[in-house]
Formats: C-alpha cells, sequence, structure tokens
C-alpha cells in the first residue's frame, strides 16, 4: 500500500502532506493516517501544516465505503468525524494548504484550520450535499456557521453553491489565495508566525472559542448519523 500520509518536521513546524495517487478520499487508512500524523505534531512541533497533492486537496469520504451500505457508511462517517473535531480543536496552529479541489469532506478539513491559504485557478470549494440528495450533518453545519460568512452560509450549505477560489475567498473558506507554487511557502510562513505564539495560551482561547461547537457536535453525533442513513 503506498504511503497515505507523509510528515516531516521542518523547523518546528510539521509538514504534513496527503497524497494517496488519486483524489485524496478520507479512506479509513487515510483518517487513521491524519490521526496519527496530528497527535505526534501536537507532541512535538509548533505548528502545523496540511497539505494535499498537485490540484486535488481531499475529495470527501471515501464513496466505495460509503456506498458499500449504511453500517460501514457509518462507521466511517464516524471515524471521519473524529478527525475533523481533532483537527478544528487541535493544540498546535493549524495551517491549511489548500492545493486544489476540496470538496465535501474535503472542505470541512479547509474549514478546520487557524489560518487556510489556497490555491488560485480552476478548482472548487464547497459542500455539495443537498445537490447529491443529503441533508447537511450537524457537523458540517456548524463548521461552516462557525467560520464562514453570515451572509454565505444558506448560498454555501442548503444551496450546496460549489465555489471557486475567489468565492471561496469572499465566502470565508479560505483567508488568503495564492499561485498553486507559493501555497505551501505562504502556509510555512505563517506556521512559523503562528508556532510562536504561546501554547498555553493559544489552546486556553481555542477551547473559549470551539469548545462549545465541539460539545454539540459531539452530543448530537450519533442521533445526526441516524438520521443522515435512514
Amino acid at each position: 500500500m503506498p504511503e497515505l500520509v507523509r510528515y516531516r518536521l521542518e523547523g518546528t513546524t510539521a509538514i504534513v502532506d496527503m497524497d494517496d495517487g488519486k483524489a485524496n478520499a478520507l479512506s479509513d487508512a487515510m483518517i487513521d493516517a491524519l490521526l496519527a500524523a496530528l497527535t505526534r505534531a501536537e507532541a512535538e512541533a509548533g505548528a502545523m501544516v496540511l497539505v494535499g497533492r498537485p490540484e486535488r486537496f481531499c475529495a470527501g469520504f471515501d464513496l466505495r465505503v460509503m456506498m458499500a451500505g449504511p453500517d460501514q457508511a457509518r462507521a466511517l462517517l464516524r471515524r471521519g468525524s473524529e478527525l475533523l473535531l481533532r483537527l478544528y480543536g487541535a493544540s498546535v496552529p493549524l495551517v491549511i494548504a489548500c492545493t486544489g479541489h476540496a470538496v465535501a469532506g474535503g472542505a470541512l478539513v479547509v474549514l478546520t484550520g487557524d489560518v487556510r491559504i489556497a490555491a488560485a485557478g480552476a478548482y472548487r470549494i464547497g459542500l455539495n450535499e443537498v445537490a447529491i440528495g443529503l441533508p447537511v450533518p450537524v457537523l458540517a453545519m456548524e463548521l461552516a456557521r462557525d467560520r464562514l460568512q453570515p451572509a454565505a452560509l444558506t448560498r454555501a450549505t442548503l444551496l450546496a453553491h460549489i465555489h471557486t477560489p475567489e468565492e471561496a475567498l469572499t465566502a470565508g473558506y479560505v483567508d488568503e489565495l495564492a499561485p498553486p507554487d507559493q501555497v505551501l511557502p505562504r502556509a510555512l510562513a505563517e506556521a512559523t508566525r503562528l508556532a510562536a505564539l504561546g501554547r498555553k495560551p493559544f489552546v486556553a482561547t481555542k477551547q473559549r472559542l470551539r469548545g462549545r461547537t465541539i460539545e454539540h457536535i459531539r452530543s448530537t453525533l450519533e442521533q445526526d448519523l441516524r438520521e443522515l442513513l435512514a
């Protein structure tokens, strides 16, 4: 099996590369590898950069598993939800280097970042659940509600709009656009800046900022999974 996630330290920054050779789907193996990388970064790094492969950041949950049956889909979504909540509440500053398309679960990974740098180009970022016949999960709705501009929320969720990078910047999916070859350097520069923040005040403030949302998502997760896959 190819190595789905590569981890390396550059100074005090952990660089985590996702690359399954395809669309970077959130399979069980990819989720496990990302969770392990995050745990390692929290233990030894001052900040973390999560980067995708060229033109493909993350395509969301593995459709082969999602189509295999409700039990398999529920298990994958449960594990993926844990990943998203861990990223969203990470105890190190998390910089997303969005290198290309980020749809559905991939867009949610983008939303978890503390700073999000995206490649300019013919890429798409967004939540397509309603367009494919699914309600937007509570987890996705709460991440969108927290990170997107209020005026963009209905279009992004209820109307299933898939954004260009420029639209994603305006909506609040990302904080900055850069040429594709500058996305990682910009992300590394931001990570270096954020790594200088005091860890204790950073963690305490993130808990104050996001803790209530995380608790709400966790408390509603099982009921939401039952309703989504009924």
